[in-house]
């Protein structure tokens, strides 16, 4: 209710722009009388674009009803009868308009209260996050603001000004008829007596010489009108491009930085209503001073009077139709991008929007839009290759005025790829979904071929590409400039460059606010240079190459450094999550540093950490006494993986363990995973039957232990699956069978 408190404080066009947002698809009465509970709504949480999740629409669509009716049902005295029937009404009618809709309802009020945030966010010159754009300053919103109120003011000013013009050039052509007339009767005084010809002729001759004296003065005075009013234009269009600079090549290129970073997993982009609205403005500010400058030309070709202002008008006329072509061309955007990593023969979707299509009337006749995937030298060229069902109309929503058009069941059924260069695999290879459309604006005074290109992505047609797709995706998302040819990306960065794209990729994965620290990147740098140094000041100027990054394998691995870390992000965001969220998995530790930190703690003290030999594996390491000498060491559980985690979890796996005591440095193994172990079966379940379990048991004398305190575990893996299988399988007595397993 707080927004809608602030919402009626709102002055001048701010109000007018707040009032407007109501009408007969949603009361302002119903706002009013509902604030509380419309604002506590998670509208936010609702995908307009996911047609599954309409349920949810249609759940607070029946609640908005049900709060309306008992809203009307409380209404007492004179004045509360008429409230009642009125609110009662409402119910009614936005039952009616938005049962067979219901995610219209959900588009209108998060455009309303979207948009009152945003006006009152203006009002008071503050910004917060969630109005799209990230780096918006008050200062900046004041800056874009006053510049919009400068244009306003000027554009009225020329407006003022034309209309003298057109008054003193139509008081001008008066007086010029007047001469005219004058000549015809000089002309016809022949016919008169001379005493009466001689009086009318002088007195017509002075009147002639006075009128034609005026009109010359008029005629230079109109030339300066035309000059003047030409410069003012000249200044206008100066300011709207400035404006439109700001807008459209800096926020809106900011907004589209955004986008690709999130395909990392950085933050969200951010709504595009503000954009949209800047954009509006500017449409209607230029469509208007182009239609000042037609006036103008229609008053030249009404009434010539040499002089430079005709050449003038040619200039500014082709400027105005530059920058409205700069601002259409420039607005259509891809809103949802389709997925970087695109396999053929399944479904994907994307979103594209004109930003000022409302504005333009655009959505009168509405155009389709053409998608079709090109490769990276087909870009530059712009050439075409087909994409199923890659046609669809751009709809107009009348509750946001956003003109767009939603790709739902787009599908590549097949690629052709390109002579690949030197190293070069199937999955560095960049495409991108290019986006066209054609329309008209102004009743066809203006034609726009229109198009745009998604972010680039790589086409894979098994799983197992996936891998390395991703890693093209995440350096291109990364690195990649602004206004580039496409896709050009740098071939090495440094290495705090990669340090946060690692982490941004990290943290979104594994959907965690615990990200890399200092000394896991300090790890990562190790295994990425070979290098042995515990200084992260050593890796600060250091680079990385592509190669480094994806193509050469680590020094006596199989693997590259991005195959690595990319198993980890898997292994941790299938099973591990919650405990790397507990700072239960220290992780990015080699074998030694393992060891050094685990002799200073008492026996049974373990900790995890990752597999420096396989790709998403966590070891276990425990420090315990060598039952073969009278020392203690520490012992390296082999490395588990996704699959083994599908047997058997590890809270389940160290709970079975009794030798763990402690995770390190000191916490009771019970206090961290006892939460997350499965509860023992000793009943029997509804056939009758005991349901069977699987145990891992690790004997520290077990054969299978290493000479470096390794166990592999290969062996009792293969038992374990197979007797799981077994104990699936239906048996008449009943019985609880026990497996040693890892």
């Amino acid at each position: 209710m707080a927004l809608w408190i602030q919402a009626q404080q709102l002055k001048g066009d701010a109000l007018h722009q707040m009032q407007a947002l109501y009408g007969q698809h949603f009361p302002i009465e119903v706002r009013h009388y509902l604030a509380q509970w419309i604002e506590s709504q998670p509208w936010d949480a609702i995908d307009v674009e996911k047609q599954q999740e309409e349920f949810k629409a249609k759940r607070l669509l029946e609640s908005l009803i049900q709060e309306l009716q008992r809203k009307a049902e409380h209404q007492m005295g004179e004045d509360g009868f008429l409230l009642k029937i009125k609110l009662g009404h409402y119910a009614s009618q936005l039952k009616s308009a938005y049962d067979p809709c219901p995610m219209e309802l959900v588009r209108c009020i998060k455009h309303i209260l979207y948009t009152e945030q945003r006006l009152v966010q203006e009002a008071s010159n503050v910004s917060s996050p969630g109005v799209g754009l990230t780096d918006g300053t008050p200062q900046k919103y004041q800056q874009i603001n006053q510049a919009f109120e400068e244009l306003r003011v000027m554009t009225q000013d020329t407006e003022n000004d034309l209309r003298k013009l057109q008054h003193s050039q139509e008081y001008f052509i008066i007086q010029y008829q007047e001469s005219l007339r004058i000549q015809a009767q000089l002309s016809s005084l022949a016919s008169l007596p001379p005493a009466e010809r001689v009086q009318r002729e002088t007195s017509l001759q002075s009147r002639k010489a006075t009128l034609e004296a005026w009109l010359t003065r008029e005629a230079n005075t109109l030339q300066k009108y035309r000059q003047d009013l030409a410069e003012k234009q000249q200044r206008t269009l100066a300011l709207l491009r400035k404006q439109q600079t700001v807008i459209v090549d800096d926020e809106l290129i900011q907004w589209k930085r955004r986008q690709q970073l999130a395909g990392n997993g950085g933050p969200a982009e951010g709504s595009l209503d503000i954009l949209q609205s800047w954009c509006e403005k500017l449409a209607d500010m230029i469509w208007q001073n182009r239609q000042q400058i037609r006036r103008v030309e229609h008053l030249t070709q009404q009434l010539p009077i040499p002089g430079p202002t005709e050449e003038l008008l040619k200039e500014l006329n082709s400027t105005v139709t530059d920058v409205i072509s700069a601002l259409v061309t420039s607005t259509f955007i891809i809103e949802k991008q389709p997925p970087q990593v695109l396999k053929t023969q399944t479904k994907f979707a994307a979103t594209v929007r004109l930003l000022v299509g409302g504005k333009l009337n655009v959505h009168m006749n509405p155009p389709q839009v053409k998608a079709t995937i090109i490769n990276e030298q087909q870009a530059k060229a712009l050439l075409k290759h087909t994409i199923l069902n890659n046609n669809c109309v751009m709809e107009y929503h009348q509750t946001t005025g956003t003109l767009s058009a939603h790709f739902r069941n787009m599908s590549l059924k097949r690629i052709k790829r390109s002579d690949r260069r030197g190293a070069e695999s199937v999955t560095e290879e960049k495409f991108t979904v290019l986006f066209e459309s054609q329309f008209s604006v102004g009743g066809n005074e203006l034609m726009f071929h229109v198009k745009t290109l998604s972010l680039p992505v790589v086409v894979i047609v098994h799983g197992s590409q996936d891998n390395n797709a991703t890693a093209t995706v995440l350096w291109d998302n990364a690195f990649s400039e602004p206004g580039r040819v496409p896709f050009v990306v740098p071939d090495k960065v440094t290495w705090p460059q990669l340090c946060e794209a690692l982490n941004m990729k990290y943290k979104s994965e594994v959907q965690s606010d615990r990200g890399l620290s200092e000394e896991n990147l300090v790890f990562l740098a190790q295994k990425a240079f070979s290098s042995s140094s515990n200084n992260p000041e050593d890796y600060r100027n250091m680079t990385m190459t592509w190669s480094q990054f994806n193509r050469e394998s680590l020094p006596g691995r199989n693997f590259t450094f991005w195959q690595w870390f990319d198993g980890v992000i898997e292994l941790m965001k299938k099973h591990l999550k919650a405990h790397w969220n507990d700072g239960a998995i220290l992780g990015f530790l080699n074998k030694q540093q393992a060891q050094d930190m685990l002799l200073s703690k008492p026996n049974g003290t373990f900790l995890l950490r990752f597999s420096d030999s396989e790709i998403g594996g966590i070891t276990i390491a425990w420090v315990a006494e060598n039952p073969n000498k009278a020392e203690r060491m520490v012992w390296n559980l082999m490395p588990f993986t996704t699959k083994d985690f599908s047997i058997r979890s590890l809270a389940d796996r160290i709970s079975d363990l009794n030798h763990l005591l402690f995770l390190y440095p000191n916490q009771p193994k019970d206090e961290v995973f006892s939460r997350y172990c499965t509860p023992p079966n000793s009943k029997a379940v509804g056939d009758g039957y005991v349901k069977p379990e699987i145990k891992q048991v690790v004997k520290v004398d077990d054969p299978m232990l290493d000479a470096e305190g390794e166990f592999d575990l290969e062996e009792t893996m293969d038992m374990a699956r197979q007797v799981e299988e077994f104990l699936r399988q239906p048996s008449e007595p009943q019985w609880k069978s026990r497996s040693s397993s890892h």
